[in-house]
């Protein structure tokens, strides 16, 4: 099969070519405080580094059907803080339950029963039972597409990194006790669970 994407194709489709071939993803679990002081969270696949010198995330929006913004960006707009969470095995069903299509005056917190610390730098909540958290301020939102299922990137500038003491080894984060997980194409994710190690070859 090749998809010729010059030529109109179902944006459905698209999607499903796309996100089941570039696997697996992280999640960023991105905590947000709305205006009206709601605390929202929401999971994000299409997420990375973007820079370390300066450190910046990157985490995508793929616009919902109505064409407005997501809770998270729109909250991100105003207040210009969040915090990315790092998903856990042990939090997978909170998780889910976070993807639901709450109206904005539900806190995903509340209806999810996800137990919640005060971050250090920002005011959104951290998930408490993330090993990993990331406190940012909104860099930038560059819009690659208001169209349904277009992209809008949000720049994080991590001002502070919360490192659980037992996810840590030498100083350094391990992946065997942090048991991060990622996502597949669909409803599939898959675990950190077959671990290996590869060293770089020096010329």
């Amino acid at each position: 099969m090749y998809l010729d994407l010059t030529n109109k194709h179902d944006e459905t489709n698209i999607y499903s070519q796309l996100v089941g071939g570039i696997t697996p993803r992280p999640i960023a679990w991105v905590s947000t405080l709305s205006r009206d002081g709601v605390a929202n969270i929401a999971p994000y696949s299409f997420f990375t580094v973007a820079s370390v010198n300066p450190p910046v995330l990157s985490v995508t929006q793929v616009n919902p059907g109505a064409k407005r913004n997501k809770d998270t960006l729109s909250n991100l707009l105003d207040t210009k803080e969040c915090v990315v969470n790092i998903v856990s095995e042990h939090q997978l069903d909170q998780m889910n339950q976070s993807c639901a299509n709450y109206s904005p005056e539900v806190s995903e917190f509340d209806a999810a029963h996800i137990e919640s610390t005060a971050s250090r730098l920002v005011k959104p909540i951290s998930v408490k039972a993330s090993k990993v958290r990331y406190e940012c301020t909104l860099r930038e939102v560059i819009t690659v597409s208001e169209q349904s299922a277009g992209g809008k990137m949000m720049l994080l500038d991590v001002v502070g990194v919360y490192i659980d003491d037992e996810a840590l080894v030498d100083g350094y984060i391990d992946p065997v006790a942090l048991k991060s997980v990622g996502k597949l194409g669909g409803d599939e994710f898959t675990k950190t669970t077959d671990i290996f190690s590869l060293k770089r070859p020096t010329l």
